[in-house]
């Protein structure tokens, strides 16, 4: 069952309900919290007891995720007693989709009752301060295909999902934010836990050494490829937010360096963090 087509401008209130609708067709679960798992981060979805999975090409008009390290499947169970329903594997900009499809998901998440959204990415650190392996609480970002017009509430407002014209500038939940750097001071990751800007291109190619001195004067400690118009989305919906981004790698500002982006330093430095990320999400939803 495949996603419309990436020409299609946006989906209509009941296409995106049906898709709930067959969710929940399938499943006795009512989760309260979504999360969306980034590069090599779909290991929290195996911490779930009382799974049920759901492949993407499974589900009415979802997307399917083309990127390594997405493994492209929904499923629902329990953490720590809580219901919730992970995304391993998100849907991007890059991949052909246009900004409807890739924030798909959220609206659906909606129409299932979810009133918490948890946003995971792998970035590059622009902050010199930050180093590979930090866990970054994300305060705010900047959304910079929505500079230049992609952003996903172009078109015509349905308010059954929103407002017209919602804020911003408190898009990332400042209790859950409390509550996320307290957790980890508890747990031991004060030492590698780091909270600022996250910046979103649209890729796939990395930055080059210009853009990133560019970005760190606009203020972003890092940059990715994803994240910012799920949590657009999310807000106009009324959901609460809390993103998390794993620094896999230091983007390169000097000329003169060796050192070039790739997507298997990524994966690689993903894999040695990632135990310490999902620990730290399973005790925080244990507090909510």
């Amino acid at each position: 069952m495949e996603a419309a087509s990436s020409s299609q401008c946006s989906y209509s209130f009941e296409e995106y309900q049906d898709t709930a609708k067959w969710l929940m067709s399938q499943t006795k679960n009512r989760p309260k919290v979504a999360i969306i798992c980034g590069s090599g981060l779909g290991g929290l979805a195996e911490m779930l007891d009382d799974k049920n999975v759901f492949p993407y090409k499974d589900i009415p008009r979802f997307p399917t995720s083309t990127v390594v390290g997405h493994e492209g499947q929904l499923v629902f169970g329990k953490l720590n007693g809580h219901e919730c329903v992970c995304m391993q594997g998100r849907f991007h900009f890059y991949e052909g989709y246009n900004i409807h499809t890739v924030t798909y998901p959220v609206r659906v998440f909606f129409l299932l009752g979810v009133e918490i959204l948890i946003v995971t990415n792998a970035a590059g650190g622009l902050n010199g301060s930050y180093s590979v392996g930090d866990i970054m609480l994300i305060k705010d970002h900047i959304n910079m295909p929505g500079f230049a017009g992609q952003n996903p509430l172009c078109g015509h407002n349905e308010p059954r999902f929103g407002v017209r014209f919602p804020c911003m500038s408190d898009a990332y939940d400042r209790e859950l934010r409390a509550l996320a750097k307290e957790t980890a001071e508890e747990h031991g990751c004060g030492s590698f836990f780091q909270e600022g800007v996250y910046c979103m291109l649209a890729g796939p190619t990395y930055e080059t050494v210009a853009e990133c001195r560019a970005l760190q004067k606009l203020g972003a400690d890092v940059v990715g490829m994803s994240t910012v118009p799920e949590v657009v989305v999310a807000r106009h919906c009324g959901l609460r937010v809390l993103g998390l981004s794993l620094i896999t790698n230091k983007v390169v500002i000097d000329y003169d360096s060796s050192e070039k982006a790739n997507h298997e330093e990524v994966l690689k430095t993903t894999k040695h963090r990632a135990t310490d990320l999902q620990r730290l999400i399973s005790q925080l939803i244990s507090k909510l």
